[in-house]
């Protein structure tokens, strides 16, 4: 099973959209499943069902940091090249559906803090399962393109 299966079939299995894309991607980071799920935890339902940046699209990015990021304050360089490859990664997920702005993607739904109950039916009336795996599939093109440094 590839990454985007990988990821989708965690979402269906009750991860949120940013846990999934996480730890499908784990065995590269180099964080377990359960910190890499934990550390994505807030960003579900666009931060936190705010219904803002889509999880799918932060989980791809936050594993998008812990591989090609910066982690000195003055390296000017490594933050234009990550921020370069963030609005990349971001735009390619846009174009391939229509926004990363989670409420646009899911056509206004509620934004308070419970969370649904996981449902075939809820399953049934998201796209979310697509999401994550499309975000799953955009980042594993691009690290098989550039890998990284150790792999």
């Amino acid at each position: 099973m590839d990454r985007a299966e990988q990821a989708a079939q965690l979402f269906l299995r009750g991860y949120n959209c940013a846990q999934a894309v996480a730890v499908a991607f784990s065995d590269l980071t180099g964080l377990s499943p359960e910190l890499s799920a934990k550390m994505a935890s807030s960003f579900g339902g666009g931060m936190g069902r705010l219904r803002e940046v889509c999880g799918a699209v932060s989980g791809m990015l936050l594993v998008t940091s812990l591989l090609y990021g910066y982690d000195r304050p003055e390296d000017d360089q490594g933050k234009k090249e990550l921020y370069k490859l963030v609005q990349s990664l971001a735009e390619q997920f846009r174009q391939k559906n229509g926004s990363i702005i989670c409420r646009e993607l899911l056509k206004n739904p509620p934004s308070d803090p419970n969370p649904s109950p996981r449902t075939e039916e809820y399953y049934r009336q998201r796209p979310c399962a697509a999401m994550v795996y499309t975000a799953a599939q955009i980042l594993d093109a691009y690290i098989a393109e550039h890998p990284v440094e150790g792999e």
